[in-house]
């Protein structure tokens, strides 16, 4: 089958070979406190024992796969709808008005900001205000928030300006005056990077940043106003969350479990109710994960939509506290940017229509042997969410394979770890052989094992993508409107351990699992959002665990994927009998804004 002429660099359409689900069980060391700190300085001092890490993962046996030969690698998986590329879709009264308002457990949304300023019952500057009291300083919430370095007095003078705007009765639309997150690697102009790592002046990654990455930017000129830098994991380079040097943030659902990562500052305060919105990056779930975590809502658009990036698998997105508001950033941000030859060119992503109005029948792929290695309770919940699309919401489900997962897995883990390692090598520009003097211990032995991961190895973890993009070209033509659904993680949480914020810990064999089922859209750059559909008993502390579905649909299928996570929503509140839940420790900003708590 030929691929459609509606896209640019549109894979072969090619079917995989029915190769089953055979789940890797992974033999890594686990390190924790001093056993950790002492094999990081012997691991990074060895080239023999990080070579045999690397080749313990598997990451060097993926050349030596037969069905690899003659196939062509492909580097950066972007496959570019072609069509019309704006203007951008108008906010439909759906997303403007809010949702679920009898819920006790509902989250505030860019709505009713918008309707709170328009009453005249507050002001921007008092929201803004309020908020860095809690975030700033030692506040309630300030765990979530990276060192501003003074930079606070931007968000009080947007705040202030939006505040002029509403009394002029002239705002710029929904989101004048919303406050939103943004992951300590995002660039914002007045702000520093610090990637999860301890400061360092002397150093140019941690300098004053003089522009503001495009999707924040178009954020910004809608009127949204930047509250601060969220936490990250370190480098983003593990699922936890768990940062030694500038604390953990906290899950508001369950503080004895982590608040998944690297996107954890975001999940933690958009959970809490501090911000309806941040921005976050994904490379390996890095959004998905902490949205599944703290049971909020999560995007990683296609490869390349919103913003190029470096990486061959790390794209920029949205999390939000609500479907409507996820929907509202994402089309802001996604915005053609003129001066980018690669963001500029992807076609509005349109929602599909129904059925009813000549639209593809709504489809959803189920590979069983792989979702059902989920945790039983998980795999219990998804089941539920996934019979109730079936039966009220009109899609059919049915069983489809992908090939060779498990492999593909180890090819993302790989890619990930080689442009992690060559990154932070330049961070450190006088001497590169300083650059692990900036990371802690469980970096350390990562960036270590990654620098040894070899041209040919890197090549051939690019063609089993080729292989994986091939495939799935197959199912969404096999398929229109195919959307493969999984659970988020197949996890329930991940619980927190006596000594690691003191430590640290390295465990790659959970960290694996829990990337089980989100790495297929960052090897493949086709999009992917999660949305929570129920919440199980915990092991440990107090406070139900979130789970999440997982949609991942066509590459330039956002919108359709957006408006399934609506559903989605509306299940959790209407049908999921227990309804949606919300932390006790959730800060209600109006009133506290307005002085009645």
């Amino acid at each position: 089958m030929a691929p459609p002429d509606n896209f640019a660099n549109y894979p072969d359409v090619i079917q995989g070979p029915d190769t089953g689900y055979d789940q890797r069980v992974d033999h890594n060391p686990v390190l924790r406190g001093l056993p950790l700190a002492v094999g990081a300085e012997i691991v990074s001092r060895s080239g023999l024992i990080s070579r045999y890490l690397l080749n313990n993962s598997g990451i060097t046996k993926l050349k030596d796969m037969p069905e690899l030969d003659h196939v062509p690698p492909t580097f950066h998986p972007t496959v570019t709808p072609l069509g019309p590329t704006g203007p951008m879709l108008e906010f439909e009264p759906e997303l403007l008005t809010s949702k679920h308002t009898s819920s006790k457990s509902r989250y505030y949304s860019a709505s009713d900001y918008h309707a709170m300023y328009k009453s005249g019952a507050l002001t921007p500057l008092q929201v803004v205000e309020t908020l860095l009291g809690l975030t700033t300083g030692g506040g309630k919430y300030s765990d979530a928030w990276a060192d501003a370095h003074g930079a606070e007095k931007l968000a009080v003078e947007a705040a202030r300006a939006s505040t002029e705007r509403w009394a002029a009765g002239t705002p710029l639309g929904v989101l004048d005056g919303v406050p939103v997150g943004v992951k300590d690697d995002t660039d914002v102009k007045g702000y520093v990077n610090h990637y999860g790592m301890k400061y360092n002046g002397s150093l140019p990654a941690f300098a004053v940043r003089e522009e503001t990455a495009w999707p924040v930017r178009k954020l910004q000129e809608a009127g949204a106003i930047v509250l601060g830098k969220n936490k990250m994991h370190e480098l983003g380079s593990d699922t936890s969350g768990l940062n030694v040097v500038q604390g953990t943030p906290t899950n508001h659902l369950n503080n004895a479990y982590y608040p998944g990562g690297s996107s954890n500052g975001a999940g933690s305060s958009i959970s809490a109710g501090i911000v309806p919105i941040c921005v976050g990056t994904d490379a390996g779930g890095s959004i998905r994960i902490p949205a599944n975590f703290n049971g909020v809502y999560g995007l990683k658009p296609s490869h390349h939509r919103t913003m190029a990036m470096e990486g061959t698998v790390c794209v920029t997105g949205p999390l939000a506290a609500t479907a409507a508001d996820l929907t509202i950033a994402y089309r802001l941000m996604a915005q053609p940017d003129a001066a980018c030859p690669t963001q500029a060119r992807f076609a509005l992503s349109l929602p599909p229509p129904p059925p009813s109005a000549g639209g593809h029948p709504r489809v959803m792929g189920v590979f069983r042997d792989w979702y059902n290695r989920a945790d039983p309770p998980v795999r219990d919940l998804c089941d539920r969410a996934l019979d109730h699309f079936a039966s009220q919401r009109g899609y059919h489900i049915v069983d489809i394979s992908i090939p060779f997962l498990p492999e593909a897995q180890v090819a993302h883990a790989g890619l990930c770890i080689a442009e992690m390692a060559e990154k932070a090598r330049r961070r450190t520009p006088d001497r590169p052989a300083d650059h692990l003097s900036l990371v802690g211990a469980a970096n350390k032995i990562l960036l270590s094992v990654g620098a040894h991961v070899s041209a040919g190895d890197y090549i051939k973890a690019n063609a089993l993508r080729t292989v994986l993009m091939r495939h799935l070209a197959h199912l969404f033509q096999q398929h229109p409107g195919l959307l493969i659904m999984t659970p988020t993680t197949p996890l329930i949480g991940l619980p927190r351990a006596p000594g690691d914020d003191a430590h640290g810990m390295s465990d790659a064999n959970v960290t694996l699992r829990n990337m089980s089922y989100i790495f297929l859209a960052n090897m493949t750059g086709t999009p992917s959002v999660s949305a929570p559909v129920g919440y199980v008993d915990p092991e440990q502390g107090e406070g139900k665990l979130p789970v999440s579905l997982l949609a991942t649909g066509e590459w330039g299928s956002e919108e359709q994927l957006l408006a399934w996570a609506r559903e989605a929503e509306d299940y959790l509140h209407e049908t999921y009998p227990e309804g949606r839940r919300r932390p006790d420790t959730w800060a209600d900003v109006f009133a506290l804004a307005r002085g009645e708590q």
